[in-house]
């Protein structure tokens, strides 16, 4: 089960956007048992569009599922680098797909605490070089991606 984002219908809201509209993507992940106790993973990723900085936004969202391929549900850093590479994609995706996403600032949010007291921490140098040489910009992590952690998580 999944739905995708349509880039044609991002593209055709940009355009209606001024210079100063910004983009945040971001990707999280739910684990849960299907019926037959198969654990599953729901992934969410999402791109906020924030109207000029300071106009309120729309968000353009998809949902994958997919079998929860980590060894372990304690050591969840298979599915969190699974969240990297979907927003990377993702980023990707618009940057080659929307003509007017080229002009706007884009970030790309990370769900990761870098707090060594969280699971998500083990991955955090990974996470972020990965981003960084697939898509050739720095992302945030909390307390600063919210895009991740609060609107991805929504959904």
């Amino acid at each position: 089960m999944s739905n995708k984002i349509d880039f044609n219908d991002v593209e055709r809201f940009l355009q209606k956007c001024g210079p100063k509209t910004r983009l945040y993507l971001g990707c999280d992940s739910r684990v849960y048992y299907t019926s037959a106790e198969k654990r599953m993973v729901s992934y969410t990723t999402a791109i906020v569009v924030h109207i000029d900085g300071q106009h309120g936004g729309k968000l353009f969202y998809e949902n994958t599922i997919e079998p929860d391929r980590s060894p372990d549900r304690g050591k969840p850093s298979v599915r969190l680098m699974t969240e990297v590479y979907k927003v990377s994609q993702l980023y990707l995706d618009l940057i080659d797909n929307v003509d007017n996403c080229l002009d706007k600032d884009i970030e790309i949010h990370l769900d990761i605490n870098p707090e060594k007291v969280h699971k998500s921490s083990a991955i955090i140098t990974e996470a972020l070089g990965y981003i960084r040489g697939m898509c050739q910009v720095d992302a945030k992590v909390k307390p600063e991606a919210w895009a991740a952690s609060s609107v991805a998580d929504a959904f």
